[in-house]
């Protein structure tokens, strides 16, 4: 029998975790190494990836609310194309998620160096331990911590723009398409891990109070506040720094505030990006987790793999193993190429997502009573999968075909599990509106 786990998540969770997931190393990491492939335009790259992601969360919304369970992406893609599809998005978002989580705590190590003279993966390896403990906790714990550190990043953030503004050189936007447009469009696939967190709390839904309610909603509200705080910091980033010094710099919002605010900027900026890191990285392992869980309940896994703690069913099981990827990604793979396979996978499992959407709503599946409906139906997921393809034949060649490996051998994994595979019809929404408080 499978045991369900416990609905602790509020809007203001779902809210945070969405935020929280998304502001990280791609405002406080990325924006040097995107200027140096797109220029000034790179302002651009953050909000054409905004609007390419935007009709993907619509659809995941919609899903959301017909089938709140652990796993999101994968048990929407295996009920609606079957398992051997919903295989290659259940991998491609626990791979994802997870690489997501390991630039995170790269981001912690590097902003830490400044301070400590530590070696970067060193740090990085110490917090993932750390946030592995913390999800140990249960999920309320990940929810409070995720809303404390959160709602301080967004007062700090607010602090650095306005503080940060006033020394904004126009001259620095000059020429804006220093290298023409086809590169804005390369770095908006390139920084779309940015707002690879704002699927997270799909993964965890079935922790969510009212899901039908408060999911779709607070992945609304998380991305547009998201975007816009991107594109103001970006802004600010740009018009204040040196181009030369800027291409060069892993710790872009830091050397800024330092130069407009001095030594205090620096330690609000360094303080707002431990913040980002934290709430990415936490909100991160506990998302990545229910996926392997999700597998493991249909079969395409080891049961064992969905068991652990008695304490709100936690898979801890699954837990440690997603810290264990961690761990393997931090030690060997270097930012440029972590980054670059995650933005893959992620755009895959997407794709996925936009047509798990498309084929159920063709079927007229009796049992899928969304609550949410996507607007613009079937053009907005059309539009969503070009622009998607779009971003994930830019990224490059090697992330690319390492996505496709993967793809690949996710595809074969039913094939070989095939006697344990058990029903994956869609299930009628669990619980009913009195239940939904």
């Amino acid at each position: 029998m499978i045991r369900l786990l416990k609905r602790e998540l509020g809007l203001i969770d779902v809210i945070m975790i969405t935020a929280g997931s998304m502001i990280a190393a791609g405002l406080f990491v990325l924006p040097g190494i995107a200027f140096s492939r797109a220029g000034p335009a790179v302002i651009l790259s953050y909000g054409l990836a905004a609007m390419i992601a935007l009709p993907t969360l619509l659809s995941a919304a919609e899903l959301s609310t017909a089938m709140p369970k652990a796993g999101g992406i994968y048990f929407f893609v295996s009920r609606g194309i079957g398992y051997s599809i919903g295989s290659i998005a259940g991998f491609s978002r626990w791979f994802a998620i997870t690489l997501k989580s390991s630039y995170a705590l790269l981001g912690i190590g590097l902003y830490s160096t400044a301070f400590t003279g530590f070696n970067p993966k060193v740090v990085a390896v110490a917090a993932c331990l750390i946030f592995v403990v913390i999800n140990l906790l249960g999920i309320k714990i990940v929810g409070f911590a995720q809303l404390f550190f959160t709602a301080l990043l967004l007062g700090l953030i607010g602090v650095f723009i306005i503080s940060s503004s006033p020394s904004i050189s126009m001259d620095h936007f000059v020429p804006f398409f220093s290298s023409g447009f086809k590169p804005v469009l390369a770095t908006a696939g390139f920084i779309f891990i940015s707002y690879g967190g704002m699927l997270v709390i799909t993964g965890l839904a079935e922790e969510v109070k009212r899901p039908r309610r408060n999911i779709p909603l607070g992945m609304i509200i998380g991305l547009l506040v998201t975007a816009l705080i991107y594109v103001a910091v970006v802004v600010v980033t740009v018009g204040v720094s040196d181009a030369e010094a800027l291409i060069t710099t892993f710790t872009p919002v830091a050397d800024v505030a330092g130069i407009t605010m001095g030594h205090v900027g620096l330690i609000v900026a360094s303080l707002a990006a431990f913040l980002a890191f934290i709430t990415t990285a936490n909100a991160g392992i506990a998302a990545a987790s229910r996926y392997p869980l999700a597998m493991s309940r249909d079969g395409l896994l080891p049961y064992v793999m969905g068991a652990g703690l008695q304490k709100g069913n936690l898979p801890s099981n699954s837990i440690f193993c997603t810290g264990l990827l961690i761990l393997l990604a931090i030690v060997f793979l270097p930012l440029d190429t972590l980054v670059e396979i995650a933005s893959s996978m992620l755009l895959i499992s997407y794709i996925l997502a936009n047509l798990a959407q498309l084929v159920i709503r063709k079927k007229k599946e009796p049992n899928y009573r969304p609550t949410f409906t996507a607007p613009f139906y079937p053009w907005l997921q059309y539009i969503s999968i070009a622009g998607l393809l779009v971003l994930l034949i830019q990224i490059g060649i090697k992330p690319l075909l390492f996505a496709l490996v993967i793809s690949g051998l996710a595809f074969l994994v039913p094939l070989v599990r095939a006697r344990y595979l058990g029903d994956n019809s869609i299930p009628l929404p669990p619980e009913p509106k009195s239940s939904l408080k």
